[in-house]
């Protein structure tokens, strides 16, 4: 599952199909991706606020989820240690293969096909940081996701969700099956039912389309 970073929303995945785009919108895109300047500014905020938050570590085992092409791995690499990037658009995780291979990325990033709405999480694997940027408001049931990253994380480990605030349905329009942005009371709620603790929130960015900003969160729990 791609991130929205701003085909009309943010930096790295979904679900299987994101609804509102139609099937393969992310396989189609992913090659042309990097080429917006305001997706690569978002990245590099996000990730700044990120490492401002929670400082930097090099036995930081970071996983990001719905990292799209990972352009927001590309400003943390150097405040972790290694990293997992999981994406279910073949097109994304091309992208991000060719950033390895051109050494955009560390040689030893893995990259992972993973939906945490449908899929068990990978045996044997634990991390001590996840991220996931404008993914989970395309999830229409966060549960198994939420509970995926309690799985995938130490304890002690940290979560930092970045996602849209509450909005009107505008940002997608009409026909979207996902969540209008998230209430941070309730997304609170669900990560605190999930196993997380000490959850906090904080604005993280502005995002404007069609002349309207639309205010992105920082979420930041601990396993």
């Amino acid at each position: 599952m791609s991130a929205d970073h701003g085909h009309d929303g943010g930096p790295g995945g979904h679900g299987p199909e994101l609804v509102h785009d139609g099937p393969g919108y992310f396989d189609q895109v992913a090659g042309s991706w990097d080429d917006d300047p305001a997706k690569v500014e978002r990245a590099r905020v996000v990730a700044e606020q990120i490492v401002a938050e929670l400082g930097r570590s090099a036995d930081t085992r970071l996983f990001e989820y719905g990292a799209g092409t990972g352009l927001v791995a590309e400003h943390l690499q150097h405040h972790v240690g290694a990293l997992t990037l999981a994406d279910n658009s073949v097109g994304m995780r091309d992208a991000m293969a060719a950033k390895v291979a051109d050494g955009r990325l560390p040689g030893g990033t893995r990259i992972w096909d993973l939906d945490l709405a449908t899929q068990a999480v990978p045996a044997g694997e634990r991390f001590d940081l996840a991220v996931t940027v404008q993914v989970l408001h395309h999830v229409p049931d966060l549960d198994p996701v939420l509970a995926g990253f309690a799985a995938l994380l130490e304890p002690g480990g940290q979560l930092c969700i970045v996602d849209l605030e509450l909005e009107d349905g505008t940002f997608h329009g009409d026909g979207f099956g996902g969540h209008h942005g998230f209430r941070r009371e309730q997304l609170g709620e669900q990560l605190e039912a999930a196993g997380f603790a000490g959850v906090t929130f904080q604005h993280a960015y502005d995002l404007e389309k069609n002349g309207h900003a639309y205010p992105l969160f920082l979420a930041i729990a601990t396993r």
